[in-house]
């Protein structure tokens, strides 16, 4: 298939539903260096985010959400996020073996660093969706009628799920700090995240969070090693 087939695909790719065949040929184009459909499919996992953030804050009937997950590939299970995990691994080995044959170090350097962010990037949106099935989480909003507005998704057992959109570009030596703001207790530092050129992100603080009414979830601005307290105006604190 030609390029602007294959792109036809990749939303189906992304989540796991497409043949055998169809998925075997992707990997193999993939894998074969085309930078294009390396751009199309990060476009595609930015898309699949947002439409993330974007989600109403209602709770929706146990067997719609059953079966909405199933479609993608998650099963309602403790043990989902294994099989994400495994389905990731599966893809990252699928796709090696395939470029194993290609020629030159310069080349296999090349391909590999492209199958780890592509696995890296696929494992993440799995782990996100199964956070988002678990029936402790929790959804909040932030930012409505603002420039970067989005989702945060909260759950005491497994930490917080940040999607943000309309996120501004950086500069050169900068990235985005999240922080998990006490209620009358100091900034903490919960990590560093990118966005995507169209100002897309998703970011998780993983872990058991000891949470109560009055915290709150900010993000900021910082050099690219990070702060161990904000220095620039939060683009949004939101109240969780």
């Amino acid at each position: 298939m030609r390029c602007e087939e294959l792109r036809e695909m990749y939303e189906l790719y992304t989540l796991g539903v497409l043949e055998d065949e169809e998925r075997k040929e992707i990997d193999a184009h993939l894998g074969g260096g085309c930078e294009a459909c390396r751009q199309s499919l990060r476009d595609v996992l930015a898309t699949n985010a947002a439409v993330l953030s974007a989600a109403p804050e209602m709770k929706p009937p146990a067997l719609l959400k059953r079966r909405v997950m199933a479609a993608v590939g998650v099963r309602h299970t403790g043990w989902a996020w294994a099989a994400a995990l495994a389905a990731a691994c599966m893809l990252v080995l699928a796709l090696w073996m395939s470029v194993q044959e290609r020629r030159g170090s310069a080349e296999l350097a090349d391909a590999r660093r492209t199958i780890l962010q592509i696995g890296a990037e696929r494992d993440h949106m799995m782990q996100a969706l199964s956070f988002l099935n678990q029936p402790e989480t929790q959804q909040v909003g932030f930012g409505k009628n603002k420039p970067a507005h989005g989702n945060i998704f909260v759950n005491p057992r497994r930490g917080v799920l940040l999607i943000a959109t309309n996120l501004p570009p950086l500069t050169p030596g900068r990235i985005f700090e999240m922080w998990l703001i006490p209620k009358g207790g100091a900034p903490q530092p919960a990590g560093l995240f990118q966005s995507t050129d169209s100002g897309t992100a998703y970011h998780m603080l993983s872990g058991p969070l000891n949470l109560s009414s009055g915290d709150a979830i900010a993000v900021t601005v910082e050099p690219e090693a990070g702060s161990a307290a904000p220095t620039t105006t939060p683009l949004f604190v939101a109240p969780i």
